[in-house]
């Protein structure tokens, strides 16, 4: 001010010289309100410099309309409450908005719910009566809350005075955010090292005006050569944004005078027509107030003081800088740069902790006692030590997402009693912060809490009894054998019955015969095997050889059809009662469901059952027991719960029908619990890890019966009948075996053949010589007795030809009678 009063009495055009009157109130609106007396004696023109909204307001007071002094007052905040100070203040302090702290809060509120942040928690301090142990009480609320991220609108002495108090706190170190308005920002220039040394990493926005332009910078350096000399113990020289909008309001806010001297109406009548380019942007008063600023700078304290990150401009966004070419505007300000948090991590803070003083109490958790199947939730309480323990696949879970979390985790499992939808709703009462178990997922309680992700199929499922088919069982016997495996087995039975038929015959009579009778005892020979060995029948070792391979193979066979047609007559020939809602529906038959779930609702409202037809059950051995006696017609459970039913009771019941989309089981926490994306996250890891799957695994396999359900709902009769690959080993081994005793027969018989046929040959050749010999010796016999006969005139005897010829017969037959 006093440079805007030196260039203005040195302007000779200027018929009137300005005088600057001086009064210190120190901040205290008493000593303000005694000062503004003093002044109005002295006949002053004008009011400048109160920067507090109580020192403003008494000397308003004092003022009063009949005074007609205008009151050019620097407060940056007023009360909700607080009355409009009269015609005669005007507020030099710019801001982007209504400033008062009430008008700063729906404002506020918007811009973070417009990034998914609300405001938790509101802390009003009293300007003058925050002492050190009320300030380090208050603080001392706000560490115990999650909360880390802190908006500081203040004035100048009191937040200095917080952030000193937040550091002794250890409120300023990794995991916080603190960002301060400009009501403290704008001043900040003027802070000491030793408090900045309290503020590290605090971000700001501050109040900016053109600093580059020659006219400043003729100001700049006579403000730093002035404040030097009368205050050479203060380090910063700079002026401030107070500064310059006291230099603007001197220079131009009416107080020149170009012709005669002014009264107090002139002067009003001036100040509000003000409207220039001063240093610190345009000077315009709107409704009494200077015109709102467009720009701020985004400022981190770092060091002995503080950088400048960018520029943020009403309805353009964020900046690196301002020019009028070459700006570039965006929505976040990620790309003005690196930011020091507190505690001097580069990555930005997650915005809010868990408590870890002495005081802060473990994250309450309810757990519901009254599941119908404890191998999700089981609640056992210990009477002899006291104590509750909590067991199951859903609080295993929990655990294991916990152990995922980037930080430590305090809890308690505290035990409910009631209906799931009441469990969720003490959340919403603050009786419990998160609940977990076998929760489903529905839609109005969504009123109440919040959800991770499921960590169950989402399904709602019908489980039926099983009961016999109706339809013909004629071909039954032949169901655990393909066709094709029929006609191996019967090929190979005739192929190893002709290997044994064609070795055998010559050893045995009874195989000799007729055609006919060969082949009805090929054909006997053949199946007979299956049942006996035969072996002393046998005459053969190439024979037994084939035998014993086939009964071996003929022994794994049968046993295997038997097993087979075992499980094919108690499975198989099992199909669900009813595979359809409508099929209930038209028969107006019973239906069940557990006790405290969301089921019933689902069955009346959704499917539409009536409440008549609907029966509650409490233990899943009771309901086995309606089904299968035909007190309901089928149950209605979720997936997951379906599951363990199933493996409970083992064989006789099935799923059937369609599947309905439902929530699925989840964790329950309050409404922007900030851990609910922590623990969504680490569920998620939970699962990629395959964990869940193990604890699934678990929880089924600890049934005594453990069985697939879909198996027995949806297998088919094929299913069991068994193909040749199941047995092409034992066959390539018998039909081996079989074929290498038939190669080593017929490479024997052909050799006998030929031996025998050599042996004949040489028979037959000496009997031709003998008969030759004979007949030559007959021939010469005949002959002497014709001699003898013309000597002596006598026949030849009848008798001797006979002979001859008789052994010439002979002869033949020993021939033919040779092996």
């Amino acid at each position: 001010m006093q440079l805007a009063i030196e260039d203005f009495n040195g302007d000779n055009t200027n018929r009137s010289l300005i005088q600057l009157l001086i009064r210190y109130s120190h901040r205290e609106p008493f000593q303000a309100a005694l000062a503004a007396k003093e002044l109005i004696n002295r006949q002053v023109k004008a009011i400048l410099g109160p920067q507090s909204w109580e020192e403003s307001s008494l000397v308003a007071d004092v003022l009063g309309s009949k005074n007609q002094i205008p009151l050019l007052s620097f407060t940056d905040s007023a009360p909700e409450w607080a009355p409009d100070d009269g015609p005669l203040c005007f507020k030099l302090h710019p801001t982007n908005k209504d400033s008062s702290f009430a008008g700063l809060m729906p404002h506020l509120s918007d811009a973070l719910h417009e990034v998914g942040a609300e405001i938790s928690h509101v802390l009003a301090l009293p300007p003058f009566a925050s002492s050190s142990s009320s300030l380090s009480k208050e603080l001392g609320r706000l560490k115990r809350r999650q909360c880390r991220v802190f908006v500081v609108h203040l004035s100048f002495p009191l937040a200095v005075r917080l952030f000193t108090k937040a550091k002794k706190m250890k409120m300023m170190e990794k995991g916080y955010v603190w960002i301060a308005t400009d009501a403290f920002t704008s001043l900040v220039h003027s802070i000491n090292a030793s408090v900045f040394y309290s503020m590290q990493g605090v971000l700001g926005v501050k109040g900016y005006f053109p600093d580059n332009e020659l006219r400043f910078q003729v100001f700049y350096e006579r403000f730093r050569r002035r404040f030097r000399s009368e205050y050479p113990e203060e380090n910063n020289h700079e002026p401030g944004m107070f500064a310059v909008q006291a230099y603007d309001a001197m220079k131009g806010g009416g107080f020149s005078d170009k012709g005669k001297q002014q009264g107090s109406q002139d002067l009003l009548e001036k100040i509000l027509a003000s409207n220039f380019d001063g240093l610190a942007g345009k000077f315009h008063f709107i409704n009494q107030k200077l015109a709102p600023m467009h720009t701020f700078q985004i400022i981190n304290v770092m060091g002995r003081s503080y950088g400048e990150l960018g520029f943020w401009s009403d309805g353009l966004g964020f900046s690196e800088n301002i020019t009028a070419s070459g700006a570039t505007y965006k929505s976040s300000m990620k790309d003005l740069g690196q930011v020091l948090w507190p505690g001097g991590p580069r990555s930005t803070p997650r915005g809010w902790n868990l408590a870890t003083d002495d005081d802060a109490k473990p994250l309450r958790i309810g757990v519901p006692s009254e599941s119908t199947f404890k191998q999700y939730v089981a609640v056992e309480f210990d009477q002899l030590q006291n104590s509750t323990s909590f067991k199951g696949y859903a609080i295993e879970l929990f655990k294991a997402s916990v152990q995922k979390l980037p930080f430590y985790l305090p809890y308690e499992f505290i035990p409910f009693e009631g209906k799931y939808t009441d469990l969720v709703k003490k959340i919403h009462l603050k009786k419990f912060d998160a609940a977990v178990g076998d929760i489903a997922i529905v839609a109005n309680r969504f009123e109440y809490a919040e959800f991770t992700v499921p960590y169950t199929e989402s399904e709602l499922v019908m489980v039926v009894p099983l009961r016999s088919k109706s339809s013909s069982k004629a071909w039954l016997f032949a169901r655990p054998f393909t066709k094709a495996m029929w006609i191996l087995i019967f090929t190979i039975n005739v192929y190893n019955g002709f290997v044994v038929w064609l070795i055998e015959r010559n050893h045995c009579s009874d195989l000799r015969g007729s055609f006919l009778n060969q082949m009805g005892t090929l054909v006997s020979l053949s199946f007979t095997t299956l049942f006996s060995l035969q072996g002393a029948k046998l005459h053969s070792n190439l024979s037994r050889m084939a035998m014993v391979v086939w009964l071996f193979v003929a022994l794994i066979i049968t046993q295997t059809y038997t097993a087979n047609l075992s499980t094919i007559l108690t499975v198989s020939g099992l199909v669900p009662a009813i595979d359809s809602i409508e099929s209930l529906q038209a028969s107006d038959a019973l239906v069940g469901h557990f006790g405290v779930s969301f089921v019933a609702k689902y069955l009346e409202e959704v499917l539409h059952f009536k409440p008549r037809n609907m029966k509650n059950y409490s233990s899943p051995e009771d309901c086995a027991k309606e089904l299968r006696n035909g007190g309901i017609e089928a149950v209605f459970l979720e997936k997951p719960i379906a599951k363990l039913f199933l493996a409970r009771l083992c064989w006789g019941f099935a799923i059937a029908g369609p599947s309905f989309k439902v929530g699925g089981f989840a964790f329950a926490f309050a409404k922007g619990s900030p851990l609910l994306h922590e623990v969504t996250e680490a569920l998620v890891k939970v699962t990629e890890s395959g964990e869940l799957q193990e604890l699934e695994k678990a929880m089924i396999g600890s049934q005594k019966c453990v069985v697939n359900q879909e198996e027995s709902s949806e297998l088919e009769d094929e299913t069991f009948s068994l193909s040749p690959s199941s047995f092409w080993m034992l066959f390539i081994i018998t039909g081996g075996t079989s074929t290498l005793a038939l190669l080593i027969y017929v490479f024997y018989y052909k050799h006998k053949i030929q031996e025998l046929g050599l042996v004949h040959g040489i028979v037959w050749m000496l009997m031709y010589f003998d008969v030759v010999r004979r007949w030559k010796h007959h021939e010469n016999q005949l002959s002497r007795a014709q001699r003898l006969h013309a000597n002596d005139h006598e026949a030849p005897s009848p008798r001797n030809s006979s002979t001859t010829a008789s052994r010439i017969v002979n002869s033949s037959l020993a021939i033919d009678s040779l092996p």
